[in-house]
C-alpha cells in the first residue's frame, strides 16, 4: 500500500562502492611495457557508489549511503568527500585495513581506463544492509546499486529494496552476469551501450538495437530499461513501448563519473517525484555536464547548474 504521504519517502539510498582515485592524465595512453610522461595527478573521492551518493546530494535530494571505508590515510578523504555533498553517512562503517582504490589513466581525447581494487569494499555484508534498509525505509523511495560491490550481495540487496517497496535501480557496472532471479527486483536497469551487450548479448550500436537489448532486460523480469549511447542520447524501453530521450551535446574533457551523474540524478529525481521520462532528461543533463570537467567526483554537477544548463539548452534556438 503506498503510503499516505508520498513526500515523506522522497528520499533515496545508494548501496555501494567507495574508493580514493588515483588518476594520471596523459595525451596517451602508454603501450605494454612502456612509461610515458603525464601531464597531471588528482586524489580524490571515487567509487560508483559514492559517486552516485554526491551527485545525489548534490542534486537537492536527501541521501543517505551504505558502504565501507577502511581506516587508513584515505578515510577522511571519503569522509569529508560524502559529507561536503549533503549525504547522510549513518550507514557508512569503517572497518580496518585499507580503503578501496581506483587507479584511473586519462588521455587527451577523455577517454580513459581504470583498475579497481575492492580492499575494504568487500566487508559490505547482509546484516549491515539489512539495517540499513530498514531504518531508512520510511523516508526512502528509491533504492540504487551497481556491480562494484560482491556479486552475491546484489540478489541480497535489491530484494530487500523490494520488499521495503522502493524503487529499485541496477547501474549494471561493471558488466556482469546475474543470476536470473535478480532481475525480478529490478524496476529500472540502467546500462551504457557497452554493458547492454555484453549483459544481453545484443550488440548496441543505435537507438534501434538499445531499444531490442531494452527488450530482453524487460523479458528477464525487469520493470524499465534506460539504455545510454553517448552520443545520441538514452533508450527508454518499458512496456508501453520505446523512446529515445536526446542528448546535450557538449564538448567532453573527462568522461569518468558521468554515468555517476546520471544514475544519481536519475535516482534522485524519481524519489522526488518526477515521471522516468523528466528523470532521464534531468539525468542526460547532469551526465553532460560532467564531462565538461577533469575528475569524478568534483565533476559532478550541482542541481542550480543543471537548471541553469537546461535552461540554456531550451532558450537556444533549434539547429
Amino acid at each position: 500500500m503506498a503510503p499516505a504521504h508520498p513526500e515523506d519517502r522522497s528520499g533515496v539510498v545508494i548501496v555501494g562502492s567507495v574508493t580514493a582515485d588515483v588518476t594520471t592524465f596523459s595525451q596517451r595512453l602508454p603501450a605494454r611495457g612502456e612509461t610515458i610522461l603525464g601531464d597531471q595527478f588528482t586524489l580524490m573521492l571515487g567509487g560508483k557508489g559514492a559517486n552516485q551518493a554526491v551527485a545525489a546530494g548534490r542534486s537537492g535530494a536527501r541521501t543517505s549511503f551504505v558502504g565501507c571505508v577502511g581506516d587508513d590515510l584515505f578515510h577522511d578523504l571519503v569522509v569529508d568527500g560524502l559529507s561536503e555533498a549533503g549525504v547522510d553517512l549513518a550507514h557508512l562503517r569503517t572497518v580496518p585495513g585499507p580503503t578501496g582504490i581506483a587507479h584511473i589513466r586519462v588521455d587527451a581525447s577523455a577517454q580513459n581506463d581504470i583498475v579497481m581494487v575492492p580492499l575494504a569494499n568487500a566487508s559490505l555484508n547482509t546484516d549491515q544492509i539489512d539495517e540499513a534498509l530498514a531504518a531508512l525505509a520510511p523516508t526512502t523511495s528509491v533504492l540504487l546499486t551497481q556491480l562494484e560491490t560482491p556479486s552475491a550481495l546484489t540478489a541480497h540487496i535489491t530484494g530487500r529494496g523490494r520488499e521495503h517497496g522502493m524503487t529499485v535501480i541496477l547501474d549494471p557496472a561493471p558488466a556482469a552476469t546475474l543470476p536470473v532471479e535478480v532481475w525480478a527486483n529490478i524496476d529500472i536497469v540502467t546500462p551504457n551501450e557497452t554493458e547492454a551487450t555484453l549483459i544481453s548479448g545484443i550488440e548496441v550500436t543505435d537507438a534501434e538495437s538499445a531499444e531490442r537489448a531494452g527488450r530482453w532486460f524487460l523479458d528477464q523480469g525487469v520493470g524499465a530499461a534506460v539504455i545510454t549511447l553517448a552520443g545520441q542520447g538514452s533508450c527508454v524501453v518499458t512496456s508501453e513501448g520505446a523512446s529515445v530521450i536526446p542528448p546535450f551535446p557538449v564538448t567532453a574533457v573527462d568522461t569518468t563519473a558521468a554515468g555517476d551523474a546520471y544514475a544519481g540524478y536519475l535516482g534522485a529525481a524519481l524519489a522526488n517525484g518526477s515521471s522516468l521520462a523528466d528523470a532521464v532528461r534531468l539525468a542526460t543533463a547532469a551526465g553532460a555536464l560532467t564531462v565538461t570537467k577533469q575528475g569524478a567526483s568534483p565533476s559532478l554537477p550541482l542541481r542550480a547548474d543543471v537548471d541553469a544548463f537546461l535552461a540554456e539548452r531550451e532558450a537556444a534556438p533549434v539547429g
